[in-house]
Formats: structure tokens, C-alpha cells, sequence
């Protein structure tokens, strides 16, 4: 009898710690989409209220942008560099096309394709970009690297 009652209690054991890593396994899933839904979240604001104010809103404190032509610019010079664009002139939109969030949560990444295309124009040039976030305390995700690449021209056609 004890000898079933151990296989029982081992067997409950094993199903529940095949049970505890789908549910991990799920969380990591929900997290990709929540990442996703926040640079997707990132562009709306960007189409809506401009640029500047999308990358001042999602940066985090130490945020890092890397943008051709300069050194890394850092943290509060990063903010600093961000007040002084001027973005009036131009529509900047990013098509996110993939989430990844490290096993531990805190970080993930995304990238996609972004589209920068002037008022005065109907042309519109894109490029690939991608962004590392950070998880704040408070849940939301801020990117704490962002980096993109002009150059796949017109002829990208917008999912």
C-alpha cells in the first residue's frame, strides 16, 4: 500500500511540474504579445502626438539611442537629444514584426520595419529598426536600446 500511495503522490508531483512549465511556457507567450502590444503602442503615439513625444514617453531613464553619425547618446543626454528634435515636418511609424522576452521577464527585445515619410510628400522611405526594453517595476516595458537602419527604399509594401 505505501508503495502505491508513493507512486501515487509521484506521479502527482510529475504532473504538476509539467503543468508549472506550461503555465511558465504561456506566461513567456503572454509577455511577447504584451512587448509587442507596447511597440505597437509606441508607433500609435508616435503617428498621433509625433516622434519625439513616442521616444520620450517609451525611453527608459538610462536609455541608450544609436543613430548614424553620432557616439551612443545616453540617459539624460539621450532626453536631452530627444527635446531637441524637431519633428513637425515628417511622420515616423514603426511596424513591429516580433517579440522576444528573456526567460526571466525583465528583458526582451523587438524589431521590425519603420516608415518616415514627409508632410510635403507622398513618398515614403523605411527601415528595419530594432529596440531592447526593460520591464519597470510597475509592469510596462520601456526601451532601454533602440537602433535603426535606413535604406530598403519604396519598395516595401506595408503589410
Amino acid at each position: 500500500m505505501k508503495f502505491l500511495i508513493t507512486i501515487f503522490f509521484a506521479c502527482l508531483a510529475l504532473h504538476s511540474c509539467e503543468e508549472k512549465k506550461a503555465e511558465l511556457e504561456g506566461g513567456a507567450a503572454l509577455q511577447e504579445k504584451k512587448l509587442l502590444a507596447t511597440d505597437k503602442a509606441f508607433s500609435d503615439l508616435s503617428e498621433q502626438k509625433g516622434m519625439k513625444a513616442a521616444y520620450i514617453d517609451y525611453i527608459d531613464s538610462n536609455g541608450v539611442l544609436l543613430k548614424p553619425g553620432l557616439l551612443p547618446v545616453v540617459g539624460a543626454n539621450a532626453i536631452d537629444f530627444l527635446i531637441q528634435q524637431n519633428d513637425t515636418t515628417f511622420k515616423f511609424t514603426r511596424q513591429p514584426q516580433s517579440a522576444v522576452v528573456a526567460a526571466s521577464g525583465e528583458l526582451g527585445y523587438t524589431y521590425g520595419v519603420f516608415s518616415y515619410r514627409l508632410n510635403s510628400s507622398d513618398s515614403t522611405q523605411y527601415g528595419t529598426y530594432v529596440s531592447i526594453w526593460k520591464k519597470q517595476s510597475d509592469g510596462s516595458w520601456k526601451f532601454v536600446l533602440d537602433s535603426g537602419n535606413d535604406g530598403i527604399g519604396e519598395q516595401y509594401v506595408t503589410p
